[in-house]
């Protein structure tokens, strides 16, 4: 297969529509359609279903998708981390959530400035599943990583930190005065119901909580009291005057890792890394 037939198929099988497909690949529908008859020909499989008014992907398509996609990321990240390497200039790229890092961010820019020969370090602030994404796809070169809510499937770690976790409340919540609580005491407040991050896919799970994409937006929903949520403890570190942070017995802790892809060979990562795990 030709990495110009993958983003063909792989535009189409996101699209489910061969005129929006051809729209996004800034080419004619004639020309997509040959492409894609001529690659299920060549795989000997049906790839996608068509109708006078629907494409569907088959279970093949299904597959290729997936594959398809991670070909592309894995192409991608290596155009710009080759185009890195050549740089005069060393730059190393950073990927965190929004919000969290909080000390434990601090001190490694720090440590990490104070070697000789530092890159520049450049934060890629996401939400979340972003940092993951942002390895495998070649946009960042390292990333702070938070298990089991993140993924690190596929990457390389070094473990920094273990910590619990807190529910957030707002202050004036009869439960915020407390100096311990249970998650399912959490779980059970009606009028504060669990937000709900996305998935992988961009998808939330089904629930009454707000949809948050991250910790900013969360507190302030909290703050309004429209929602709650548990999170790892360095995420409540100084909060807001009208947020309250509660330890929470029974939640699981929460480990943090500094995660890069296993076939990075850059020097300034791997120096990185030394230091974080030397804090």
């Amino acid at each position: 297969m030709e990495i110009r037939e993958l983003r063909y198929f792989v535009a189409l099988a996101e699209e489910l529509h061969f005129g929006r497909a051809a729209e996004r690949l800034e080419m004619a529908q004639p020309p997509l359609s040959r492409a894609i008859a001529r690659l299920e020909l060549r795989l000997g499989v049906t790839l996608l279903e068509r109708s006078s008014r629907s494409v569907a992907l088959t279970e093949a398509g299904a597959v290729l998708l997936a594959e398809g996609r991670a070909i592309l990321g894995a192409v991608a990240a290596a155009e710009r981390r080759t185009r890195q390497a050549a740089r005069p200039r060393p730059r190393l790229v950073l990927a965190v959530k929004s919000g969290t890092g909080g000390e434990l961010l601090a001190e490694l820019l720090d440590a990490y400035r104070a070697e000789p020969g530092a890159a520049t370090v450049e934060l890629l602030l996401c939400e979340a599943h972003q940092p993951q994404q942002a390895l495998r796809d070649g946009r960042a070169d390292v990333a702070l990583l938070h298990l089991p809510f993140d993924s690190a499937a596929g990457l390389d770690t070094e473990v920094l930190c273990t910590e619990g976790q807190v529910a957030i409340l707002p202050a004036a919540h009869p439960l915020a005065g407390r100096s311990r609580i249970r998650s399912a005491e959490v779980a059970a407040l009606p009028e504060l119901p669990m937000a709900r991050w996305p998935g992988p896919d961009g998808g939330y799970p089904p629930g009454p909580g707000a949809e948050v994409r991250n910790l900013t937006q969360l507190f302030q929903l909290i703050a309004l009291g429209r929602t709650t949520v548990i999170v790892p403890e360095s995420a409540g570190a100084d909060l807001r005057r009208d947020l309250a942070a509660v330890p929470v017995l029974d939640a699981p802790p929460v480990t943090t890792v500094i995660a890069w892809p296993p076939q990075s060979r850059l020097r300034t990562a791997a120096d990185l890394v030394r230091v974080a795990t030397h804090l």
